[in-house]
C-alpha cells in the first residue's frame, strides 16, 4: 500500500466569522485526523526533519507514539527537546524548517509536523502533563534578563539542570512576543501562560516590572547580588520607522504599541479593559512580515472597514508565512504591492488623511537575494487613510547595552556572542533576537537552549 500524499487539512473559523472576534482561527486536529495525519510518517532511518528542528525535537518518535494513540508519550517526547511545543505548533515556521527537509516533499505534501504538535501539546496541557523535575542543587545562581521566548528556554533548561534561577522581566507578565506580539486569534494567552507556568514549576522565579539597565546592571547583578553567570535574552523591541515626513501625526503607530495594546493590554475588549486603541475606518500596514500580517488582521477585528497591506515588492517577495498572508486575504485584507509611503499627510489637527505613495518596480536582487525595488518617476499618488502602522522590523533596546560596560556590539548595536551564546563578558552569554536581529520564535528557543548548555558547562568550571 502507497503512502498517502494527501495530508489531513486544518479545520478553521470561516472567515467572515473570524474576521469579527479575537477567538483562536485555526481549531486544531481531533485525535482521529491525527491518527490519520501521523500514519503518512515514512519513519525514516535517517530523519532529515530533526536537523530540520532548531530544538532537535525526536519528530519521527512522536509521530509514532500519536498514531499508536500514546498521546502521553508524545507529549513527553516534545517536552524533552520544546519547552513551549504548544506554542511552537502554532506559531513556529514548519514549512521552512522541518517540514521543508520532509522527505514527502519531493511527492507532493509534507508530514503536517506542527499540526501534530500542536495536537499532543494541548493534550498534554489538558491533563496538566507538562511540567517538568528540576534537577539536583548546584548551589550555583543564574540571572535571566528577558521573559522572552529565548529567556524562559534558557531559564527552563538551566532549572532542569539544578541550578536557582531568576528571570527578570520589564513588562507585567512574563512571555515577551509571545504576550504582546502575537495576537489572540493565532496564539492564545492562556497557552502561553500554561507553558510559562511549568516553567515557574520548576522553581524558576519570575520577577516582573524589571526593567534591566534602569532598576540593576549586569555588573551589580553579579558583583553584589552573587549571581554567577547572566543571560541576556532582551529581544528586538525597539521599533524601526521609515523617517519620512509625517510620521509623528496623530494616528501613526508602531507595530509593537498597536499590537501590545490589542494584546497585552486587551484593548480589543474596551472599556472592560481601561486601553483604548482608534483605528478609524481605513487602516494602511507598512511592511508585509508575520507583525504586519498580524497588525492588519488585528485591524480588521477592532472594527475598520478597509485594511491595506503596503509593500514595495511584489507578492512573491512577501516575508510573512503564506498561511498568515493567505488567512489576512481570506478575511479581506487588500494588498497593495509595488507601493511605499514616501509622506504621511495630515490635516489641520494633526489627524493623519493619507500618505503620498510612490510605485515601484523590481530590479536585480539586493543583498537579501530579492530583487530590489525601483521607484518609478512620476508615480505618485495619495492614498486616503486614517491610521498607519509601521511594522517594517526592529532592533534592540539600548537601554540594557548602554550600561554593560565592555559588552561588544555588531554594527548593528545587536550583542556579539559566539554559537554557544558567550559575549566579550566574563559569566554572560546572550541568545535570541539581541544577539540575531528580529528572527522567529523557534530560533529564540534555540539558542536559549544552546546558551543553557554553554552556561551549565561554564558553571562546572567554578
Amino acid at each position: 500500500m502507497g503512502v498517502n500524499l494527501e495530508r489531513v487539512a486544518m479545520p478553521s473559523q470561516d472567515a467572515q466569522a473570524r474576521k469579527k472576534n479575537f477567538s483562536e482561527v485555526a481549531l486544531g486536529y481531533n485525535e482521529e485526523m491525527a491518527v490519520k495525519e501521523a500514519a503518512r510518517c515514512l519513519q525514516c532511518k535517517k530523519p532529515l526533519c530533526v536537523a530540520g528542528c532548531p530544538v532537535n525535537i525526536n519528530i519521527p518518535k512522536f509521530i509514532k507514539e500519536i498514531e499508536l494513540g500514546q498521546v502521553d508519550e508524545a507529549g513527553r517526547t516534545l517536552k524533552d527537546s520544546n519547552t513551549f511545543p504548544a506554542v511552537c505548533g502554532r506559531v513556529c515556521p514548519q514549512e521552512n524548517q522541518c517540514e521543508e527537509a520532509c522527505i514527502l516533499n519531493k511527492k507532493r505534501a509534507p508530514i503536517a509536523i506542527g499540526r501534530l504538535e500542536r495536537y499532543a501539546a494541548d493534550i498534554q496541557l489538558e491533563r496538566g502533563l507538562n511540567k517538568g523535575e528540576p534537577g539536583p542543587a548546584t548551589g550555583k545562581k543564574v540571572a535571566i534578563l528577558g521573559g522572552g521566548p529565548a529567556g524562559l528556554t534558557c531559564a527552563n533548561d538551566l532549572a532542569r539542570a539544578g541550578h536557582a534561577v531568576t528571570l527578570f522581566e520589564a513588562l507585567h507578565v512574563a512571555g515577551g512576543v509571545l504576550m504582546y506580539g502575537i495576537p489572540e486569534f493565532r496564539l492564545p494567552k492562556a497557552v502561553v501562560q500554561a507553558e510559562i507556568d511549568a516553567i515557574r514549576a520548576l522553581g524558576v522565579d519570575i520577577r516582573v516590572n524589571a526593567l534591566a539597565g534602569k532598576m540593576f546592571t549586569i555588573q551589580e547583578l553579579m558583583e553584589e547580588e552573587g549571581y554567577d553567570a547572566v543571560f541576556i535574552g532582551t529581544g528586538a523591541g525597539l521599533p524601526y520607522f521609515l523617517n519620512i515626513p509625517g510620521e509623528n501625526a496623530n494616528g501613526v503607530y508602531s507595530a509593537n504599541e498597536f499590537l501590545t495594546r490589542a494584546n497585552l493590554m486587551k484593548a480589543y475588549d474596551f472599556p472592560n479593559h481601561a486601553t483604548p486603541i482608534e483605528v478609524g475606518n481605513t487602516v494602511a500596514v507598512l511592511g508585509a512580515g508575520n507583525v504586519a500580517m498580524d497588525a492588519a488582521r488585528t485591524a480588521l477585528r477592532l472594527g475598520a472597514k478597509k485594511v491595506y497591506i503596503v509593500y514595495r515588492r511584489s507578492e512573491s517577495e512577501v516575508p510573512a508565512r503564506m498561511e498568515e498572508y493567505e488567512h489576512a486575504v481570506e478575511e479581506g485584507v487588500t494588498p497593495m504591492f509595488l507601493t511605499s509611503p514616501v509622506e504621511i499627510l495630515d490635516d489641520d489637527y494633526g489627524d493623519v488623511i493619507g500618505m503620498k505613495c510612490l510605485k515601484y518596480e523590481l530590479g536585480e536582487p539586493d543583498d537579501s537575494g530579492r530583487r530590489r525595488p525601483i521607484a518609478i518617476k512620476g508615480s505618485e499618488h495619495v492614498v486616503e487613510v486614517d491610521t498607519v502602522v509601521v511594522a517594517i522590523g526592529q532592533g534592540p533596546n539600548p537601554l540594557l547595552l548602554e550600561t554593560a560596560e565592555g559588552l561588544e556590539l555588531n554594527k548593528w548595536g545587536n550583542v556579539q556572542a559566539d554559537d554557544n551564546g558567550k559575549t566579550s563578558l566574563e559569566g554572560v552569554f546572550a541568545g535570541g533576537d539581541i544577539v540575531t536581529g528580529a528572527a522567529t520564535v523557534i530560533l529564540a528557543m534555540g539558542a536559549g537552549k544552546t546558551a543553557a548548555k554553554s552556561i551549565d558547562e561554564y558553571l562546572k568550571t567554578l
